[in-house]
């Protein structure tokens, strides 16, 4: 008896909470828009976060809103945009080219390591030991964990171990930022060429003898551009918004720390830069 009124009790709560739900559906079901799961199908699947969303399904949804822009996507190419646009009845839009930039150029051809680091190969893993070997402590450390992490492969190490971004397969999606455990790489408008790769804190000729192209804080590019560069703990900082830029304040930098970045030649020293012409390691430090 006990038993069957168990079954019984168990089946009139079933019965009622299967009414509820019915009820619920029919009265607060939500009708999505079937256009959001076409326009998903037309995105890349990257769900790379580049267009300011989590993922290509809430960048569909806000698409169908009209929410953002068609051209957000910087993973899709112009015909993908052209098509989305076509089928939402929409514009493109427009959005600057946005890319990756490494606030470092202390390859181990000009930067010091004041000791050797053994274990997991990973950036990540280097820093929680002191702070990586480099004897710059704001210094790339070279493992690349940004080339790992690019799912575009748009970063490749280079000789000196410092990481290049390849502008044309960069598509700002911020997994580098996240990666680098240095906090060098940010994201950018690709038309501004105007870079300060060094993120050293130091100040003085002193700070050479840990890296040859670090940025001593002499204040030369400020003084020749001074409505666009301001120097903050020792280091020049661009105001963008001040433009048009020019190569100008690269010209007296005596390290080349500041430079003017080529889509073609890549980075580009001024003409009191000392000339790098060292092709090997450093030296590397055995304590």
């Amino acid at each position: 008896m006990l038993i069957l009124n168990a079954v019984l009790t168990i089946g009139g709560l079933t019965f009622v909470l299967a009414s509820l739900l019915v009820v619920a559906n029919r009265y607060l079901h939500v009708t999505e828009d079937v256009r959001i799961g076409t326009v998903e199908d037309m995105l890349p699947h990257t769900n790379c976060g580049a267009c300011g969303f989590p993922g290509c399904r809430a960048f569909a949804e806000a698409l169908v809103e009209g929410q953002t822009m068609v051209a957000k996507c910087s993973v899709s190419g112009p015909a993908d945009h052209t098509r989305i646009a076509a089928y939402l009845g929409v514009d493109v839009g427009s959005q600057a080219k946005r890319v990756a930039r490494l606030a470092c150029a202390g390859g181990n051809n000009v930067a010091r390591d004041r000791a050797f680091y053994q274990g997991h190969s990973s950036c990540a893993a280097a820093a929680l030991v002191a702070g990586g070997g480099k004897a710059c402590f704001w210094g790339c450390l070279g493992v690349g964990d940004c080339e790992v992490a690019c799912d575009f492969d748009a970063i490749t190490m280079n000789v000196h171990d410092i990481p290049v971004v390849n502008e044309d397969l960069c598509t700002a999606c911020g997994d580098c930022v996240e990666a680098c455990p240095k906090d060098l790489f940010s994201i950018h408008p690709a038309n501004q060429r105007l870079w300060v790769a060094c993120s050293s804190l130091e100040m003085g000729d002193e700070v050479l003898e840990e890296c040859e192209v670090a940025c001593t804080g002499c204040s030369r590019c400020a003084a020749d551009a001074p409505h666009q560069i301001e120097m903050k703990n020792s280091l020049p900082v661009i105001d963008y918004s001040k433009g048009p830029l020019t190569d100008m304040p690269t010209q007296r930098c005596p390290t080349g720390a500041i430079v003017w970045l080529d889509k073609e030649q890549g980075p580009i020293k001024g003409q009191a830069a000392k000339k790098v012409i060292r092709r090997g390691e450093i030296h590397r430090a055995t304590t």
